[in-house]
């Protein structure tokens, strides 16, 4: 008998929120684990993809109404028994999302810090905690916790994003100097009132800056 594998795509949806590192998750509306919180996801349809990126974004875009973000592909996920459908194949991304972008039906979905989470099923803990991974460990050398901010941020905002990406504190004055000799930021000559301090200076990434700059995390 021909073997019926299970294609999807599933995504890691980080974003910060309140001070924390968040995970989208969703109510599974079908069984199997029907109303468990667990990550976004979906078939591949191979009348319809033509890859798992290109399905990965569509389910994105379907599901949580995203585009326009932080996406790169995670790791492959198989075997027989991570669904109890049957022998499956999981293609999964992380996806990095600014909270202002972020627009999530509360009805269907929710924001959990990634170190208090529910149960999750299939074999979500693992990818959860493997996209976590990839951002601490990518984000220790390169712009990567820089795609949860807004378009404009503050350097006091940047810098809190890497504390919260990477879990570590890091010292400001440092992250300061490092950020500015990098010449990666664009002054937008504009101030904004940073929390409780006096107004600060607004920045944005430069125009092809990429993800894997010189070291900015290390204290």
């Amino acid at each position: 008998m021909q073997l019926q594998i299970i294609a999807t795509v599933d995504a890691v949806i980080l974003t910060i929120d309140g001070g924390a590192l968040k995970v989208v998750l969703h109510e599974r509306p079908n069984d199997p684990f029907q109303g468990m919180a667990a990550l976004p996801g979906g078939y591949i349809r191979e009348d319809e993809d033509k890859n798992a990126e290109d399905a990965m974004r569509r389910v994105l875009s379907d599901k949580a109404g995203l585009s326009g973000f932080y996406l790169e592909q995670l790791a492959t996920y198989s075997g027989p028994d991570r669904d109890p459908r049957g022998w499956s194949i999981s293609v999964a991304y992380l996806a990095l999302v600014p909270a202002d972008q972020l627009k999530i039906d509360k009805s269907k979905a929710a924001l959990f810090p990634v170190d208090d989470l529910p149960a999750l099923p299939f074999d979500h803990g693992r990818i959860l905690h493997d996209a976590v991974q990839r951002l601490r460990g990518k984000g220790a050398y390169s712009t990567l916790p820089a795609s949860l901010l807004s378009k404009t941020f503050t350097l006091s905002e940047m810098h809190a994003a890497y504390e919260v990406a990477l879990g570590m504190q890091i010292d400001a004055s440092s992250f300061r100097r490092k950020v500015l000799a990098l010449n990666i930021l664009k002054d937008r000559a504009e101030m904004r009132q940073d929390g409780n301090k006096r107004p600060a200076k607004t920045y944005a990434l430069k125009e092809g800056v990429t993800t894997f700059n010189r070291t900015l995390g290390a204290t």
